[in-house]
This record gives structure tokens, sequence and C-alpha cells, in this order.
């Protein structure tokens, strides 16, 4: 690994962003048109949510935008990833478009390229339109098509002032916790409709690409995929035989389809009859070639025969606020073994990335979140190191801008590099947006 400081590891094209997702800072839930999402009904279930809570305020962002884009600006990042609220654009998700709600969108990426930063939206970060959801949600067919339509909608308004377009955020989540364990929206608790809705997601992408590029799109495209590198527990044979397991229903079970056009065939195998419907020509359309992958990483998975889960905090290792290994030497594994399986792998960028900590360490009013600006600095010397193995990075965004709603946690874990007194809705810097600005200047040089 090279000696130079961190900072001049990176080429001076190197993208270096903030991410944040509509449902977890937007609010304004009932305003301009804007429909209901399948997590504005799960907050309504008793016990779905940690504290009670729900996204209808939020970080009150869509009525402080102007505020977070200058808060954005002052970090010296040069993108910014956020996401577009279906329901906000097509309140049903079907019938007509709500031209008020693509206005608000039209006024972020504005403000960004005034500021001088990329634009990078993600069309689907979980926020499904509930109307949409009570048709069947992404276990019909026909909200494939539906999701087309809408990523066609949002490009023809805005494709021309976006620099990349990603169609799903983290499809695992969205399949395994929505729809297999139940405890994400929809709350849905089936490994059958899982794996359906699995392939259902993976098919919309690839048909989005297609009709986005006949729509002569500008932008990047491309998707984003939440990544481990499994590691088994032990040595021993049956324990690496169950780590390769896991690995294949996880990470290869979404970029095999995406770069291989194949599902693993060890977990079709397991599945049986809980096996996606796969229609004729589906893989050859998922697989269209992409102009970036989104990796989004926090922590390793160990695995073990026993299914015992790993504990890691148990065996005194560093954990953050949500009990997640802090390792980040997984991430470089994880980087090096996508560059190694997927020959022409297109530029990387990792799209989400950071830690979760109490951040209760205030000094003169300030978060001195040490822990975090370790996490990040550890992580970015992860990707560096990737880079140097021969990984096409392209660019490194930090999850989250400020701290938000964190799905079934609701206010209790804080993500952000920016404080938010949710009483208030003031942003306070915490003492890892400085390390990130200071780190961004001196990489300026």
């Amino acid at each position: 690994m090279s000696q130079a400081p961190l900072h001049r590891q990176f080429p001076p094209n190197f993208v270096w962003g903030v991410a944040t997702s509509s449902f977890q800072i937007e609010g304004a839930a009932h305003e301009d048109g804007k429909g209901e999402s399948i997590w504005d009904r799960f907050c309504k279930q008793p016990g779905a949510i940690a504290d009670a809570s729900n996204g209808e305020v939020a970080c009150d962002h869509f009525h402080r935008l102007e505020e977070d884009l200058d808060l954005i600006a002052s970090l010296g990042v040069n993108c910014y990833r956020f996401s577009i609220a279906w329901p906000r654009v097509q309140a049903l998700g079907h019938g007509e478009f709500n031209p008020k709600g693509l206005d608000f969108y039209e006024r972020l990426v504005d403000g960004l390229k005034k500021r001088g930063i990329q634009a990078f939206a993600t069309l689907n970060h979980w926020d499904l339109p509930q109307g949409l959801q009570d048709r069947g949600g992404w276990n019909d067919r026909d909200t494939v098509h539906r999701f087309v339509d809408y990523a066609r909608h949002v490009n023809a308004r805005l494709g021309d002032r976006l620099d990349g377009l990603t169609t799903h955020n983290e499809p695992w989540v969205i399949a395994v916790l929505g729809h297999e364990q139940g405890n994400f929206a929809p709350g849905i608790k089936s490994r059958r409709i899982a794996t359906q809705v699995c392939h259902h997601l993976l098919l919309s992408h690839g048909l989005a690409l297609q009709a986005l590029r006949a729509d002569g799109a500008k932008s990047q495209l491309g998707v984003v995929l939440n990544l481990s590198s499994t590691v088994p527990a032990t040595a021993m044979p049956e324990d690496i035989a169950a780590a390769a397991m896991a690995d294949a229903r996880s990470r290869r079970w979404y970029a095999d389809p995406l770069f291989k056009g194949s599902y693993p065939e060890e977990v079709l195998a397991e599945l049986g009859a809980d096996a996606p419907i796969v229609h004729a020509g589906d893989m050859a359309v998922i697989a269209q070639p992409m102009d970036y992958l989104g990796v989004n990483y926090y922590t390793r998975s160990v695995v073990s025969a026993s299914g015992a889960d790993w504990k890691p905090a148990e065996r005194g290792l560093p954990v953050s606020d949500m009990g997640w290994e802090i390792y980040a030497q997984g991430l470089d594994d994880l980087l090096c073994l996508l560059h190694r399986d997927y020959p022409g792998l297109p530029p990387v960028y990792v799209t989400e990335n950071g830690g979760a900590f109490k951040d209760q360490n205030v000094v003169g009013g300030r978060v001195q979140d040490d822990d975090r600006i370790a996490y990040l600095r550890d992580h970015i010397a992860a990707v560096a190191s990737a880079m140097q193995q021969g990984v096409p990075m392209a660019g490194y965004m930090v999850w989250s801008l400020m701290d938000n709603f964190e799905w079934s946690s609701g206010y209790l874990k804080r993500f952000g590099i920016v404080h938010v007194d949710y009483e208030t809705q003031a942003r306070t810097p915490k003492a890892s947006a400085e390390w990130y600005r200071d780190f961004l200047r001196d990489w300026r040089g």
C-alpha cells in the first residue's frame, strides 16, 4: 500500500459525497399532492418502529432545502446522493403524475448545479406508493412496468441535469427485510414472495435502463447493492461451505444476474418451489450494461455452519450503535472480490458508508465523534487500497449527511455527520463533518 498521505491516494476526478434518502429526511408527508408510501403505512403498525415515530416531519428537509444545500456545499463535497419519493411524483404509483412533486426535486437539482455539486438521484429508496402495494406491490409483475413509466417521467424532467441515476437502492433490503422477515415495510413474511419481489426489482432495473437509453438519457445509469464480505467463523470445512452458501444467497444472488445473466444454481436448488417465476428473456434484460455499480457497505458477515449468530461485542470486537462490527478491511476485501468475480466491472462508487454512534461526547455545544472520524478514515483507506489493487473506484459517499429517521429504529440511531435537534430542527456539524471537510480541502491541494 502507498505510504502517501491518504488524501494524496485519490485522483483529482474522484467523486466525494454525502448521501440521504427521501423518506428519512423530507417530511412534508401530505404536501403538494404527495401520496402515501408503504413506509407511511408501516409506521402506523403498533410495534413496527422502535420509538413509535414516523417520517411525517423527519428532518423537515422539504421546507429547509436551501439551508441544507448550503450545508452540503459547506462540506466541500462535489456530489450529493439523494432519492426521489415516488409517491411525491405520482401519488398512487399509477395514473396521473404530479408536477408539483417534481418541482421540489427540480429546485434541489438546480440548487446543486448552482453550487457546483454533482446530482446522483435514486428512483426507489424503499418508499413504494401504497397505491401500488394495494395492487400487489413488487410481487405483481405489473409494478415492473409502472416503475419504468416513473423512471422515464423523472428522466424527462430532470435527466439533463443529473450526473447519476440509480434505479434501486438495496434490493436485498426490500426483498428480505420487507417481504421475508417482515420487519421493514410492507411487513410481509414469505420467502416465496421475497424471491419474486427480488426478481421483479432486478427486471424493472433492466427494463428501466433500456427505456432510459432509448429516451436518450444523459446521466450515468446504475444500481446500488448493499453488500458484505462474507467469511467463515472458523477454518473448519463446514463453516467454509456455509460462508460460501451465505455469499451466494446475498452478494451473488443480486450481482450474478446483473453481471452474468443468471441466478446462482445452488441457491435456486435450495429455494425449490420458492424460486422466482422467470419469463423468457428476463435474465438478458436484467444483465443490461451499467455505467456504474453503487456499493453500500457497513460491516462484514461472519458465518458458521451451526447457524449461531456472530456477536462481535461479546468477542470484544468494536461495534457501532447498531451492534454491527466495525471492520474496514471487509470493504477492501469486498471490492477486490467484486473485481475478481465480475470481469469488466463498471466504475464502482461506495454509495453509502458510515457508522451510527451515540454521539454523547458534546464539547462546547458540538459533538466530538472521534469514533465516527476513525470509522470514515479507515474505510476511506480501504477504498484507496482496493483502488491500488486495480478496482475501478470512482467515488465515496458518507452515510449520512445528517441524523434522520433510521427506519425501524426510528430516531434512536444517529448516522449523521451533522447533528439534528429534532425539536428545533437545528443542524450542527459534528467533528466528523469538520474532519471530512478538512480531508477534502487537503485532497484538492
